[in-house]
């Protein structure tokens, strides 16, 4: 099985095809540095993103708080992040970088607050 994929590690975006040998192993060509073999071959058996959206704010200036993962979670949790996070409510105040939820979906991966919230008057 081959693959052609773009490194998104650097910004070289080094144009890379990964290729899956019967034995399992991977080879990797077009990457400049061992970081961009490193992401090809996790791209190919684990895929990962850093995921953004939004929560429900109580008493906040605004309806809904952006938020993001603090790592990347495993691509096939993100559907089931979604609806976890469609149920979440909290109440302002918030800052930048506090944590909404913590070890989501049981990844280790904390769910932080990416603005400030303050709390309506």
């Amino acid at each position: 099985m081959e693959k052609n994929i773009t490194c998104i590690v650097c910004p070289m975006g080094c144009r890379m095809k990964v290729i899956k040998h019967e034995d399992g192993n991977y080879t990797v060509e077009g990457n400049t540095c061992k970081r961009g073999e490193k992401y090809a071959i996790e791209e190919m058996t684990c895929p990962k993103r850093v995921v953004t959206t939004t929560v429900k704010i109580k008493d906040g200036v605004l309806n809904l708080l952006p938020v993001k993962t603090n790592g990347p979670i495993p691509k096939e949790l993100i559907f089931d992040l979604m609806e976890f996070l469609d149920e979440v409510k909290i109440s302002a105040p918030v800052k930048v970088g506090d944590i909404v939820v913590e070890n989501v979906l049981n990844t280790g991966v904390n769910i932080v607050a990416s603005r400030n919230m303050d709390k309506v008057s």
